[in-house]
Parts: structure tokens; C-alpha cells; sequence
């Protein structure tokens, strides 16, 4: 039971985080398709980014209402549907709307994988399956520019939408078949579906006025109005959130400076990260003349560190204390990108591209898992659904305003992405910046309490186990307690 609850979470969790990186290895062969400009290619991007940010806190709470494995199995079902859309697409604006579906299915599995394993483990073991599942489905985001640039090559941008078809057949049988139902039984009421809609409207707004000031000007009536409508939109989202009785977003979660400090560490990380994703593998074909597969596997070295060190991470995290890896991790992170300002054209793999992804990844591995478990474990286990949704909605905003920032900080604009020396300056500004936030998130982590991890005692906590948790499930076998369920 124990590993097919792993295997469904991380196959649908792998399948969304496959998806956000396996489109950044054919930006450039879409933009020429389609004819794009950087701001379509930002748009392709982001729309997908801004649907699952907006909505994935929503998501987490009709998980905790109506049952988590419910909302996950619909996501991974409305995730696929709208991933063969995605295929179908002929124009930009037709491909942004369908990465807009694609990125409603994305927010309602995506929160249900970190709570599904918060309810079918126990508090000792949650750890090392968030570790499991923080290393595989990293590797699956690891591994997209590599398996995007094959399909590319073999045919085209389409089959990156197209595999996602078979994965979410799998992810929906293995749910059936091993994830048992949980929810929050104290919860009453109704999602706020008006809070989402506002905060869906402030997050759109702003992203927009960022997008489209560099080419449209900061006086333009279309960059003025979604000023006002980011600007209001996310001030009534917090107005709401405080009056509330039953908010999306809990304030007192935030009460916990381990679990602010955690979340905050996860905006600029992601952030830096969301804008290096989006540049390196441009940066690769257009600068350095890679094909679309030598880009791919420009970035293997990530996968494997991926693979060998994350899950010992979350293990090691659990024994220690998450705190070093916590400043560790970022600043690698950091270190691995201003190696990247050295990639330009004429650079050699072995002497520049190959250094700085091995630092890179090997801060990643140090700090995926620990952060998650952190986050988590900050928060009461009857938020589990609400906290994973706070946390990936955090992230996936990181992601959305660095792609919607950069391209017009490091001066890129118009088809300026095709031009090689443009690129490469562009490149290194971009690095800079992210290699700051990076380092930045090393330096919030010092303030986390280190024994977030440590297993509450019976005076500590008055949470009881959800139904059918496993009272001693490892990851490595099967369950040998489970508790049964509570029916009326």
C-alpha cells in the first residue's frame, strides 16, 4: 500500500513538473512555428504558471473538503485533456488559453500528491516519503529538457503535450487502485470561490502589466488597467482573507515564522529557478548552435545528483534538523548559476556548462525535500491540503513574476531572443539576478527553527491520526499497522 500510494503521487506530481520543464527545450522551435514574440514565448509560459498559482490554494481546500484522492484523480484527468489541446494548438493565443486549462488541471492534482502523503503516513516516516517523492518527481522536472529535446528532434513540440497523455491513464489506475480516500472532517462551509476568483484577477493583472510594459511602454492604457487591476485585485485578496471566517489562506499559519521563513525561502528559490529554466536552454541552441536533444542533456547531470541525493536529503533532514541544508542548498544553487554566466558562445561542455549544473544541481538535492518537510511540518496536520496549496502556489508565483521580470531586465524583447549576442548579455544579467535571490533564500533560512522535524509528543499536539493513516508505514515496504477507517 505504502509504495503504491508513492508511486500514484509521484507519477501525477511527476507529471506536472515534467510538463514545466519539458517546454522550455522547444520555446525556440514553438516561437518559430508559431512565430512568437518574446512575450508570447513569456505568455506560453506564464499562463500555465498563472492559472496554477491562482488557483492551487482553492484547489487545496476542495482536497480537504471533498476528499483528496477525488480531486487529484479529476486533475490528473483534466490535466491530460487539456495537455491534448495544448498539441492541437496552431496560434500563440490559442497555445496560452490551452496552457491555461493545462494549468487548472495542474492545480487541482498538484496540492493533492504533498496532502495524500501527509495523511497516509506517520509523522516518522513522512520525511523519507517526502524525500522519495521530492527526488523522483524532481528528477521527472529534471529529465523534461532532456526528453523535450528528443521529441522535438524526432517530430515535433507537439509529442511534449502528446506523452502526457499516457501518464495520466497510469496516474488514474494507480489512484483507484491504491490511495485510500481522507479529508478534513472538521471542515465546514464552502471553498471561498470569491477569494480565488479576486486573487486569480490581482495575480493576472500584475503579471500582465510586467509582460506587456517592455513592448507596449508603461504610459499604454492596456499596461495602466492591469496596474490597477493586480494592485486591487491582490489588496482585496488579503482584505477578504482577514475578515473571513473559514479564509483560503488560514493568517494564523503564517503566525509560525518557521513556516513564513520556509515559504519565503521557496518564492526567490523558485524564482531564480523559473527564470534559469526559461533562459539556459535558449541560451544552449540559439547561442552555442545545440540541437534541441544536446540541450536536453546539457542538463543531465542535474538528474542524476537528483536521483542519488534527495531522498537521502529528507532522510538526513529528519535526523539533523533542516536548517543547514536549508542555507546550503540555496547558496550551491547560487554558486551553480553565476558558474552559468561563463556559458557563452564558443564555450565547451566539459569546461563550462558541466561545472556549474553539477553545483547547481547539487543544491537543488540539498534543498527540495527539506523545504517541503519543513513547510508541512510548520503546520497543523488538519491544514495539510491548505499548506501544501500556500506552499506550490508560493513557488509557482516565483516561477510566473521571474519569467514576467527578466526577459525586460536583461533587455531582451521582440525577436531579440534569436540574436546570439543579444542572448548571451541578456543571459549573464538575468544570472546575476538570479544568483542574488538564490543566495538571498540561503540567508532567510537561518532563521528556521531546526527542530520543525522532531516527532510532537502526546502534550504537544492535539491532532489526531487521519483516517486510514499508517501508523509505521516505510517507504521502502509495505505497511505492517494501518488504521482503520472511521465510518459513521
Amino acid at each position: 500500500m505504502a509504495r503504491g500510494v508513492l508511486a500514484t503521487t509521484i507519477v501525477g506530481s511527476g507529471m506536472a513538473m515534467l510538463d514545466g520543464t519539458i517546454i522550455n527545450v522547444a520555446l525556440p522551435r514553438i516561437g518559430e512555428e508559431l512565430e512568437a514574440s518574446v512575450a508570447g514565448l513569456q505568455w506560453i509560459l506564464d499562463g500555465y504558471l498563472l492559472a496554477l498559482a491562482a488557483l492551487i490554494l482553492v484547489a487545496g481546500s476542495l482536497g480537504d473538503r471533498y476528499g483528496r484522492r477525488r480531486m487529484f484523480i479529476v486533475g490528473v484527468v483534466w490535466f491530460g485533456v487539456a495537455s491534448g489541446l495544448c498539441a492541437a494548438a496552431t496560434t500563440t493565443e490559442m497555445l496560452v488559453a490551452t496552457r491555461i486549462l493545462q494549468g487548472i488541471g495542474g492545480a487541482l492534482l498538484t496540492p493533492g500528491s504533498l496532502a495524500i502523503l501527509q495523511a497516509s503516513f506517520a509523522h516518522d516516516d513522512r520525511a523519507r516519503a517526502i524525500g522519495a517523492w521530492s527526488g523522483l518527481g524532481g528528477i521527472a522536472a529534471a529529465i523534461g529538457p532532456l526528453l523535450g529535446g528528443v521529441l522535438v528532434q524526432v517530430w515535433s513540440w507537439r509529442l511534449a503535450f502528446l506523452i502526457n497523455l499516457p501518464l495520466a491513464a497510469v496516474c488514474v489506475l494507480l489512484a483507484r487502485r491504491y490511495v485510500p480516500e481522507s479529508r478534513d472532517e472538521e471542515a465546514t462551509g464552502h471553498p471561498d470561490f470569491l477569494a480565488a476568483a479576486v486573487g486569480a484577477i490581482g495575480l493576472a493583472g500584475l503579471t500582465g502589466a510586467l509582460v506587456e510594459a517592455p513592448g507596449r511602454g508603461i504610459g499604454d492604457a492596456v499596461v495602466l488597467v492591469a496596474i490597477v487591476l493586480g494592485v486591487a485585485g491582490l489588496a482585496a485578496f488579503l482584505v477578504i482573507q482577514h475578515r473571513s471566517a473559514d479564509p483560503l489562506v488560514p493568517p494564523k499559519l503564517f503566525r509560525d515564522r518557521t513556516f513564513s521563513l520556509a515559504n519565503a525561502l521557496t518564492f526567490v528559490v523558485y524564482a531564480a529557478l523559473g527564470g534559469v529554466m526559461m533562459l539556459m536552454v535558449m541560451q544552449l541552441q540559439v547561442s552555442l548552435d545545440y540541437s534541441p536533444t544536446a540541450a536536453g542533456l546539457a542538463g543531465l547531470p542535474i538528474t542524476v545528483i537528483m536521483l542519488l541525493f534527495s531522498g537521502r536529503s529528507g532522510a538526513l533532514a529528519q535526523k539533523i534538523g533542516p536548517r543547514t541544508q536549508l542555507v546550503v542548498g540555496p547558496i550551491l544553487v547560487g554558486v551553480g548559476m553565476l558558474l552559468l554566466m561563463r556559458v557563452g558562445p564558443g564555450s565547451s561542455y566539459l569546461g563550462s556548462v558541466l561545472p556549474a549544473v553539477v553545483v547547481f544541481g547539487a543544491g537543488l538535492a540539498t534543498v527540495v525535500a527539506p523545504v517541503t518537510a519543513t513547510v508541512l511540518a510548520a503546520a497543523p496536520d488538519r491544514y495539510a491540503g491548505v499548506a501544501s496549496g500556500v506552499n506550490n502556489a508560493i513557488a509557482r508565483s516565483g516561477g510566473l513574476l521571474a519569467i514576467a521580470v527578466l526577459p525586460a531586465v536583461a533587455g531582451l524583447s521582440g525577436a531579440a531572443y534569436t540574436d546570439p549576442v543579444a542572448l548571451t548579455a541578456g543571459w549573464r544579467t538575468a544570472l546575476l539576478v538570479c544568483a542574488a535571490l538564490a543566495i538571498g533564500g540561503g540567508l532567510i533560512a537561518l532563521g528556521i527553527h531546526n527542530g520543525v522535524l522532531d516527532t510532537p509528543s502526546a502534550e504537544d499536539t492535539d491532532e489526531s491520526p487521519h483516517p486510514g493513516e499508517c501508523l509505521h508505514c516505510g517507504v521502502d515496504s509495505p505497511p505492517t499497522h494501518v488504521r482503520p477507517g472511521h465510518h459513521a
